[in-house]
């Protein structure tokens, strides 16, 4: 098996499941499992970030990686395959569940 990530992966999915090598921007801390995955977004040009929630993910705090690592190490966050783009699920605790809604980003 090759290491490759791929970033142009057609949306939806098939079976609604997350591709095996479908690269993400995902912060370290939910990546060693330090923290939970909190925030998911789909954004608009179709790219996927898995953060924690309570840390800054910028700065070298996020790699990319395939998102398939997190999801199969939380359930919750492989039912999120079919999140559309353009929105945003989170959670304040792992026990909790996704809310999903549009996602912007903040005006800088």
């Amino acid at each position: 098996m090759s290491g490759e990530v791929f970033r142009d992966v057609a949306f939806p999915f098939e079976d609604g499941r997350f591709p095996a090598h479908l690269g993400a921007v995902i912060q370290r801390t939910v990546l060693t499992g330090k923290e939970p995955a909190r925030v998911v977004i789909h954004d608009e040009d179709n790219d996927w970030l898995v953060g924690d929630g309570v840390n800054d993910p910028n700065d070298g705090a996020s790699v990319v990686a395939c998102i398939r690592h997190v999801a199969d190490a939380d359930p919750s966050v492989a039912e999120l395959a079919t999140l559309e783009p353009g929105h945003i699920a989170e959670r304040d605790e792992p026990h909790l569940p996704w809310t999903i809604s549009v996602h912007e980003w903040p005006d800088e």
